[in-house]
């Protein structure tokens, strides 16, 4: 099912335990063609959430953020945002439920593994430096080969 590439599990924070899904990392000839399903997002107006590889290799963290140890956005070029190579489109719920593709080319399968991904609560102005003002980490799952 993964051949020639690598997922993620998704799984929502002590805030938000009804968030689940999965995201795979496929290599293709042009890029990398990156998959998320995710289901039991909250509901808020718009719907939009942003959705990043960051470049720690953990969903711990501490109090005040449980995702901590996901670090920030992956960024191995030092661009500025939206310019990292873990910058992603953000996902856009339906009742809960979102279903995102696209291929890019700002990374390779391999780079990635280890990584971690991560669903923000805010929706992600594609301005504001470092992060886009993306909001709250709600959701993390670790980038693993099967």
């Amino acid at each position: 099912m993964y051949e020639n590439g690598v997922y993620a599990e998704i799984k929502g924070g002590k805030n938000y335990p009804y968030i689940h899904g999965t995201v795979t990392f496929r290599q293709e000839t042009r890029g990398v063609l990156v998959t998320a399903e995710i289901n039991g997002l909250p509901r808020k107006e718009c719907g939009i959430f942003a959705f990043h590889i960051h470049s720690g290799g953990s969903c711990t963290g501490n109090a005040e953020d449980e995702f901590a140890d996901a670090q920030g956005h992956y960024n191995p070029d030092n661009k500025p945002h939206p310019c990292h190579a873990g910058d992603l489109p953000p996902l856009f719920s339906n009742n809960g439920y979102a279903y995102m593709q696209v291929l890019t080319d700002r990374f390779s399968v391999g780079e990635i593994v280890g990584k971690t991904i991560i669903i923000h609560s805010g929706t992600d102005d594609f301005k504001t430096q470092p992060s886009g003002d993306s909001g709250n980490k709600i959701a993390c799952g670790v980038i693993e080969r099967v």
